[in-house]
C-alpha cells in the first residue's frame, strides 16, 4: 500500500510540474498498480484533470499599515471637554489643596490622554482618562485651570474653556495664623 501511495504522490508531483505529459497506468503480475510517463506493455493512458493551483492575494506594502491590522474607521470627535470643578470664580478659604475634576464626552479614547494645566503648568497625577483629582499645594491668589485631550502623537483634539478660581490664605505675618510645620 505504501508503494502505491508513494507512486501516486510521485505522479501527482510530476503532473504538477509538467501538465502536458502523458501518464500511463498498468498492473503487474503481483497486482501492484504502476504509473509512468513511459509507455509499458498492457498500459493504458490516464486522463488527468488540470492541476489545481492557488494564487495568494497581494499583501499591502506600506509602513503605515501592518498586514494583520484592518484599516480602522476614524474615531468620532469629542463632543465636549470641560472642567467640572472648581466652578468659575469659586473661592477657597484657608486651604492649600483644591479638588478638581474634568469631564469628556464621549469618554477619553484608548491612547488619548487628558492633560490638565494650572496657570500654564502641567498638573501631575491627573488620571489619563480624566475624572476627579487633587491639586496640592496651591498658593494663595487667583489661578486658571484648563484641560486638553491629546491623541497618541501629542496633537490636541479637544480643549476646555479655562476656569478661574481663587485661594485665600492668611498672611504669613498674621498673628492669628496657625503654625504649620514645613
Amino acid at each position: 500500500m505504501r508503494k502505491f501511495l508513494f507512486t501516486l504522490m510521485s505522479v501527482a508531483c510530476t503532473v504538477a510540474v509538467s501538465a502536458t505529459a502523458t501518464v500511463y497506468k498498468w498492473v503487474d503480475e503481483n497486482g501492484v498498480v504502476h504509473f509512468s510517463d513511459q509507455p509499458h506493455e498492457n498500459a493504458e493512458k490516464v486522463q488527468l484533470k488540470a492541476p489545481q493551483t492557488y494564487t495568494a492575494p497581494k499583501t499591502p506594502v506600506g509602513p503605515s499599515q501592518s498586514p494583520r491590522q484592518a484599516p480602522s474607521k476614524p474615531a468620532p470627535a469629542y463632543q465636549s471637554c470641560a472642567i467640572s470643578e472648581p466652578a468659575n470664580d469659586q473661592m477657597f478659604m484657608n486651604t492649600d489643596t483644591v479638588t478638581a475634576g474634568v469631564t469628556v464626552q464621549p469618554a477619553v479614547r484608548p491612547g488619548d490622554t487628558a492633560v490638565v494645566t494650572l496657570d500654564g503648568q502641567r498638573v501631575p497625577g491627573v488620571p489619563a482618562s480624566g475624572g476627579q483629582f487633587t491639586i496640592s499645594p496651591v498658593d494663595r491668589g487667583t489661578h486658571s485651570i484648563q484641560m486638553t485631550v491629546q491623541d497618541p502623537s501629542g496633537a490636541t483634539v479637544c480643549t476646555s474653556p479655562a476656569v478661574t478660581f481663587h485661594v485665600q490664605q492668611p498672611s504669613l505675618q498674621s498673628p492669628t495664623r496657625p503654625i504649620r510645620p514645613h
